[in-house]
């Protein structure tokens, strides 16, 4: 997470759905926002939100009536990539119902909030040979918004972890918005070994010694903004390879199996072991003063599934630069 010292979307208002832990919300409100309503179903995450913003969001979307939801600037949502059934050569707000998106779309058309702000998995823009991104696009230039969108990775960002998403900005047409232009990157400057808890105690148990460890001989001495291979464990599948610390992070998963399942292995003071939920999480941007899901599994799943905060705040600068602009 990197340290605003400006409120450029302060007075705004913002919606939260599919709100997961709270990485929207983190990344808004640190610019000044300020978030009226969030919705997510899932009963950890929801426990979690509840643990660290003092309430429970709503649930089940699909059955949330839009005329309830409070009017709002800003509506922020990374909902799951779904397929589309596309009705004849129209793509549109018709070819969105059955999917979550359309929940989206319906709150929407009923609230009409200056932006919308959207992430999704990389390949929702190359998903069912481009109609569902075609699909999403038509929708929201129907509902009467400017749409852009782009694929950015984490790494460009200051954050040592690959992680490559779509991030969707929307300015409603009235705003009479002409152009958007996402972050630019930049070197990056840390790795995973500064994110690194360091009292032993909490990763103890995390270490693994086995004997069909092999090492590659590859001298660990260089930093590098790609992760560098070492070596493997078993036969090298995925959750099976060790990485250096001096490199980046591989992409947090949410799901997959492995003696180091859903973050990798690291050799970390000539030992190998996972990282800790903290050390993910603070790959992810939360600060150490958010509160983890007490289950390590869940903890692991609930931030694989998440967004990173740094570069929401970076393209949530470049939305307040763009709204004030124009005459609010």
């Amino acid at each position: 997470m990197i340290s605003i010292n400006h409120k450029s979307l302060k007075g705004l208002k913002f919606i939260d759905l599919f709100a997961g832990i709270g990485g929207f919300r983190i990344a808004l409100e640190s610019m000044g926002a300020q978030c009226i309503y969030s919705n997510e179903w899932d009963r950890y995450a929801q426990e979690v939100y509840a643990n660290n913003f003092g309430h429970i969001p709503e649930g089940d979307i699909t059955k949330v009536d839009e005329k309830t939801i409070p009017n709002h600037d800003i509506l922020c949502a990374g909902f799951p990539c779904q397929a589309f059934s596309i009705s004849g050569k129209k793509l549109g707000f018709e070819d969105s119902r059955g999917t979550l998106f359309f929940d989206v779309a319906r709150i929407v058309k009923e609230k009409k909030p200056k932006v919308v702000f959207m992430e999704n998995v990389k390949n929702f823009a190359t998903h069912d040979k481009g109609k569902t991104l075609q699909v999403v696009r038509a929708t929201m230039e129907e509902l009467g918004y400017r749409f852009y969108q782009k694929v950015l990775n984490s790494v460009d960002y200051g954050v040592p972890q690959k992680r490559e998403r779509i991030y969707m900005v929307c300015f409603r047409n009235d705003l009479n918005i002409k152009d958007f232009t996402f972050p630019k990157p930049f070197e990056l400057s840390k790795h995973v070994k500064d994110y690194l808890l360091q009292d032993e105690k909490l990763v103890n148990h995390l270490y693994v010694d086995r004997p069909d460890t092999y090492f590659n001989n590859i001298e660990d001495n260089k930093y590098s903004n790609k992760s560098i291979r070492l070596g493997i464990v078993n036969k090298g599948g995925q959750g099976e390879r060790i990485y250096s610390t001096k490199g980046i992070a591989i992409t947090l998963s949410a799901y997959g199996g492995g003696v180091f399942a859903k973050t990798g292995g690291y050799l970390i003071n000539g030992k190998t072991r996972k990282l800790h939920p903290r050390e993910c999480a603070r790959i992810m941007g939360y600060p150490d003063s958010y509160q983890l899901a007490s289950s390590p599994t869940q903890a692991y799943k609930q931030l694989g599934n998440s967004v990173v905060i740094d570069v929401l705040q970076y393209i949530a600068i470049e939305i307040g630069k763009t709204l004030s602009s124009i005459k609010r």
